[in-house]
């Protein structure tokens, strides 16, 4: 039974102790705890994005929505944007740590995950995650007095960060399903029903998003995105992990195959963003795209107080955000060796999971909301 190691009991009681933390908290300071942390930073903004509001108020714990960024600037005590901040990110950071520790656990408890080998079959899981967020999206770009095909409360799960937990329960009881059928004989692995069922919902999402182009007004198709974004991401991946490893090659020694794969998915993003926020307008987009990460905003905002405006009307400044990607996937590649992989298979295996999947999962939501026009 759960826990049975050391470790494991420590995890679970750490985990009990945090939540317990924040519920105690919030019965016993509802306002200064629940409503200027909890709600502010994290439930507030998937609230506001639900419901397509520019923010929204705590106001006593009576959430109150406001549909201009002038109203909401005028707004008293807690507020919500929808969206990102930096304290958000950071929690969400911290509750990834905390939950690779735990599934740690449970993969050890299935014998598996202790090869790189499991990493491939997530991979449609990771673009399913980002073209599902495009479907909210949609909803999102649905016209007035017309009423969109998922609503409050369900589409709360489609919105970051709930979107995260509803596609790793998915891919987790994929998962569990997957090796219920290989220790059942049906399969000789797991990690080809796994990746056909990542690639099952990956095709019905982004069918369902091809439907709503073919159907409605509000979302149309403009492929040379896609096509663009995973050409010049391959182009750069391929190109870099070949200069990489002939020049060198003591960074490709913990992810000989990997590493390239690390460079296509942060690649990816980085392109998907220079493409539609920088050149949006010139590949068929009635506007530029918006950036909807914090540190995307940061990066292009401080491109745009140093790039020259006669020199950024004619390349732009998102590209830095490219660099900045390609800079950090080749700094986390450094850090896997073999010894890494020796001491911890399963959490080096989830770590590099993980590092696939902030690029990834980002730079397709970008990629097909250029595509689709939403």
């Amino acid at each position: 039974m759960f826990p049975e190691t050391k470790m494991e009991r420590t995890w679970t009681a750490a985990v009990f102790a945090i939540v317990g933390a924040l519920v105690g908290g919030s019965l016993l300071f509802p306002d200064l705890v629940y409503g200027s942390f909890i709600w502010q930073y994290f439930w507030g903004p998937v609230y506001a994005d639900a419901h397509n509001a520019a923010c929204a108020a705590w106001n006593g714990g009576t959430p109150q929505l406001y549909a201009s960024t002038e109203s909401c600037s005028a707004v008293q005590g807690p507020t919500a944007y929808p969206g990102y901040t930096l304290v958000s990110e950071i929690g969400y950071a911290l509750t990834l740590i905390v939950s690779l520790s735990g599934l740690v656990f449970m993969l050890r408890r299935l014998d598996i995950g202790e090869r790189i080998s499991f990493i491939y079959p997530l991979l449609p899981f990771m673009l399913f995650g980002g073209a599902l967020r495009v479907v909210e999206d949609a909803m999102d770009s649905v016209p007035e007095g017309v009423d969109a095909a998922i609503q409050y409360p369900l589409n709360s799960l489609i919105i970051s960060p709930l979107i995260y937990f509803t596609v790793f329960f998915l891919t987790l009881a994929a998962l569990l399903v997957s090796v219920g059928l290989a220790k059942r004989g049906v399969t000789d692995t797991y990690e080809w029903p796994l990746a056909g069922i990542g690639t099952a919902f990956l095709v019905g999402t982004v069918g369902y998003l091809g439907y709503l182009s073919a159907t409605t007004t509000y979302v149309h198709f403009h492929p040379l995105f896609t096509v663009l974004t995973m050409v010049f991401a391959v182009l750069i991946a391929g190109g870099l992990w070949w200069v990489v490893g002939r020049y060198v090659p003591s960074l490709t020694s913990g992810t000989p195959r990997l590493g390239a794969v690390i460079l296509w998915a942060h690649a990816v993003d980085g392109v998907s963003n220079v493409l539609g926020i920088d050149w949006g307008k010139e590949l068929g987009l009635p506007y530029d795209m918006v950036p909807k990460h914090p540190v995307n905003r940061g990066v292009i905002d401080i491109a745009e107080a140093v790039v020259p405006e006669s020199l950024a009307a004619v390349i732009g400044t998102a590209w830095p955000f490219l660099l900045v990607k390609i800079a950090a996937a080749l700094i986390v590649i450094s850090l896997f060796d073999e010894r890494m992989f020796e001491e911890g298979p399963r959490f080096a295996v989830l770590l590099l999971i993980a590092v696939i999947a902030v690029g990834l999962g980002p730079g397709t939501r970008d990629m097909l909301r250029a595509t689709f026009g939403v």
